[in-house]
C-alpha cells in the first residue's frame, strides 16, 4: 500500500508492514507540519495486506468523508483526511507472473537484425550482354559500360555512363546521360521518361524489361528475338499450295476445252 497526497502536502509514502505514525513532529514517519495537524496525529498499521487507522489524542480524522474517533479498517481507494490534509490509499501492483516477451533476433554483436525489404522493381535483360540477368532496383542507379556504374554492362554500344534510373510511385524514372546511341522506352527515343511494369528499356541493342512483383514474364522475354528471315512462319507459307491449286484449275480448264472441240 501507499499514500498519495493529491494537493502536494507530502510526497507519496510507501507503507511497509508495521506501524507508521503521522504528525507534525519531525520524528514521525509521515511528517505534516501544517495547521491543524497535532504532533502525533494518527497511526497507520499494515499487517498481511490489512490496513488499520487509529486517531491519536482526539485528532480530527475522516475516512471517505466520515469522521472517525476510533480504530478503523481502511483499504485501497479510500480517501483519508488528517485535519484538512487529504490523502488517498493506493494498492501497489505486484509484478506480473507472465513469462517475459521473447527476445528479438540479435546477431553476435547484440544488435537487432533488420529484415531486408524485397525490391519492388526488377530489370530483366532480354538481349545482348544483359540477356538472362536480373537487376533489383531499390534506389537511384546508373547503367553504363564503366565498372563504377551500379549496373555495368560490358558492351561497346553502351556509353560509359549511359542512363540514370530511379524508382518512383508508378515505375522507373529514366534519364539519358548524354549517351552516344540513345535511350529508348518501348522503341521511342527519350531524354527523360517513365518506364512502367512490362515496358521495354533499350540502350542501343541492349534491351531490358521492367518486372513488378507477381507479374507474369512473357515467354518472348526469355530468349533473344529471332531475325524475321528465320522465323518459323516463313517456312510454313501457304504460297506453294495456292500456286498448286491455280495450276490444277488451269489444267482442268484446258482439258475441258480440248474435249469440247473434238
Amino acid at each position: 500500500m501507499k499514500l498519495l497526497f493529491p494537493n502536494g502536502e507530502h510526497s507519496q509514502i510507501l507503507l511497509s508492514d508495521g506501524v507508521s505514525r503521522v504528525g507534525s513532529d519531525a520524528g514521525n514517519e509521515v511528517q505534516l507540519a501544517l495547521d491543524g495537524i497535532q504532533p502525533s496525529h494518527a497511526e497507520i498499521e499494515l499487517a498481511a495486506g490489512s490496513m488499520r487507522l487509529r486517531p491519536l489524542g482526539g485528532a480530527r480524522i475522516s475516512v471517505n468523508g466520515t469522521p472517525v474517533t476510533g480504530e478503523t479498517s481502511v483499504g485501497a481507494g479510500d480517501r483519508l483526511a488528517f485535519a484538512d490534509v487529504q490523502a488517498r490509499v493506493v494498492a501497489i501492483e505486484r509484478a506480473s507472473s507472465a513469462p517475459p516477451p521473447s527476445k528479438a533476433d540479435v546477431d553476435d554483436t547484440g544488435a537487432t537484425k533488420l529484415r531486408m525489404a524485397l525490391p519492388k522493381l526488377i530489370l530483366r535483360g532480354v538481349s545482348g550482354a544483359a540477356f538472362g540477368k536480373t537487376f533489383p532496383i531499390a534506389k537511384e542507379m546508373i547503367i553504363g559500360r564503366q565498372h563504377d556504374c551500379d549496373i555495368p554492362i560490358a558492351a561497346e554500344e553502351i556509353s560509359r555512363h549511359h542512363v540514370r534510373i530511379k524508382p518512383g510511385a508508378e515505375g522507373l524514372l529514366v534519364e539519358d546521360l548524354g549517351s552516344a546511341n540513345g535511350t529508348y522506352i518501348n522503341g521511342k527515343r527519350v531524354q527523360q521518361g517513365l518506364l512502367k511494369a512490362g515496358d521495354e528499356l533499350r540502350l542501343d541493342s541492349i534491351r531490358f524489361m521492367l518486372i513488378a512483383p507477381g507479374m507474369e514474364i512473357p515467354r518472348s522475354a526469355d530468349k533473344p528475338t529471332a531475325p524475321s528471315a528465320l522465323r518459323p512462319e516463313s517456312a510454313g507459307s501457304k504460297l506453294p499450295l495456292v500456286i498448286g491449286v491455280l495450276l490444277a484449275l488451269v489444267l482442268a480448264a484446258g482439258a475441258v476445252w480440248y474435249f469440247a472441240l473434238r
